[in-house]
């Protein structure tokens, strides 16, 4: 029997990657492709990026396995009824048919799209730190900031497909306005740009999340405030949702969850204000067990792991 092989994508506000998983969510080396994507591409940019990555991830199918779908990862909101993908961080797209782009490339393979906050949930569940927890909440913590839920073991129902998008519950104590249109919105103050641009009016040179690490690595007392600031709010809304749906445990990553340890101390200690609800102190918050390949790996349990619609 053919050894069956799901091509996994992930589009994000920075870049779109595409790679092959098996069915023990591994990625099959040498399949990982990547190129950028960003606010300043147009359209057209963007689906080149798109098909050179699933073209290379495909070239690299090993004789003997059988492409049996493609999962797509994407940044929201999504329109799982149109399949159409309108990322707050990629201006270009508004309404883009991306699984039909992908189906062009592929014809006669199977594509599925979910919000990326879906997949980094149903990776966890599969290979990574959530394996055995039924109600778990996924985050991305990058770009910007996305979430999926699995409620009871399976995907939270989501007629959209947004289900569990956590960035934008708007978070007590702050007002940072948001490109959705709230204030105090998570994205808006724990993405790796918005804190960025927060320590930068505070006084820091820096421009990148990768120039923060190094400064609260560095002990320097704006990047401290800012990471804490960030994990303050990552935690508080934690502690919202997990009173809304009794979270068991909540599995973050994404580039920006990676510049320091201190963001998952933070968000413990504003989970743990908490103190009069034991069922929402029960929760964990642990960094992703599968470090930068979550998103592909997720992507490719779309196809493995099929999830029902609606």
């Amino acid at each position: 029997m053919p050894r069956p092989i799901a091509l996994a994508v992930d589009f994000g506000g920075t870049k779109v990657e595409a790679a092959l998983v098996d069915d023990r969510g591994t990625l099959l080396a040498g399949s990982r492709h990547r190129r950028p994507t960003g606010p300043t591409a147009d359209s057209g940019q963007l689906q080149r990026a798109v098909a050179d990555v699933v073209r290379g991830a495909h070239d690299a199918l090993p004789a003997g396995a059988e492409l049996i779908g493609v999962g797509i990862g994407t940044a929201g909101p999504v329109d799982l009824r149109e399949r159409t993908v309108s990322p707050l961080n990629v201006p270009a797209w508004r309404g883009h048919p991306l699984a039909a782009d992908v189906a062009a490339l592929l014809p006669d393979v199977p594509v599925d799209l979910r919000i990326d906050g879906l997949c980094i949930v149903l990776a966890e569940s599969w290979v990574g730190a959530g394996r055995g927890a039924r109600n778990l909440l996924g985050m991305v913590v990058s770009t910007g900031v996305g979430g999926g839920l699995l409620l009871g073991g399976a995907a939270a129902p989501s007629p959209s497909g947004n289900s569990g998008h956590i960035g934008h519950i708007e978070v007590g104590g702050f007002d940072d306005l948001c490109a959705c249109g709230g204030h105090g919105c998570l994205e808006a103050i724990a993405s790796g740009p918005r804190t960025v641009a927060w320590a930068r009016r505070q006084g820091f040179t820096g421009e990148t999340g990768e120039d923060l690490a190094v400064a609260h690595a560095a002990g320097d007392p704006v990047a401290l405030a800012a990471v804490e600031r960030a994990g303050t709010a990552i935690g508080r809304a934690i502690a919202s949702a997990t009173n809304l749906v009794d979270l068991d445990l909540v599995a973050i990553g994404g580039g920006f969850s990676r510049v320091s340890p201190a963001l998952f101390d933070h968000a413990r200690a504003a989970l743990a204000e908490r103190t009069a609800f034991d069922f929402v102190q029960r929760t964990r918050i642990e960094p992703s067990g599968l470090s930068d390949e979550g998103p592909l790996i997720g992507a490719g349990a779309l196809v493995h792991r099929p999830q029902p619609l609606g």
